[in-house]
């Protein structure tokens, strides 16, 4: 270049997986993905992950049923969550006739599909979260003091 002037060239466009998504190529830099990120923090949410093992486990359930399947769980919260994995299409709600009218709730077939994901996510914390598996479980820091235990399967229902 007799300018003086250096151009740069655009950088290659990330490498594709099967999927469509970024691959691993070598020295491209870690990004989360936005669409991952959301599930992980719709499942993840405070009781989701119990209530959808339940629907998963029993199809259609009253509200009731779901209530007694995930114990410490308040109506409060069963009823917000159940509303928000309706409003996300994961649950349908189905009122029938009565009297008495009934209640129930079901996966749709988007909340089904989340089946063998949950299902590998319970087999890694009965691997990797069991409570006789102590050695992996969080230590205090020094100078600060600890109330809580890890949780268990007893305490968290997976």
């Amino acid at each position: 270049m007799a300018s003086g002037h250096y151009v740069r060239e655009a950088p290659e466009p990330p490498a594709r997986d099967a999927d469509g998504g970024e691959g691993d190529a070598a020295g491209a830099e870690p990004a989360c993905c936005p669409l991952y990120h959301r599930a992980v923090e719709l499942v993840g949410r405070r009781w989701t992950g119990a209530i959808l093992e339940i629907l998963i486990q029993g199809g259609s359930l009253r509200f009731s049923q779901i209530a007694s399947a995930v114990k410490d769980l308040s109506d409060r919260m069963l009823s917000d969550r159940l509303k928000e994995l309706e409003a996300w299409g994961l649950v349908e709600r189905t009122v029938h006739p009565g009297p008495p009218i009934r209640v129930e709730y079901a996966l749709t077939r988007k909340g089904r599909e989340l089946a063998p994901a949950l299902a590998e996510l319970k087999r890694w914390a009965r691997a990797w979260l069991d409570a006789a598996v102590s050695d992996t479980a969080p230590r205090a820091r020094p100078g600060r003091a600890t109330s809580a235990a890890p949780e268990t399967e007893a305490t968290h229902h997976v």
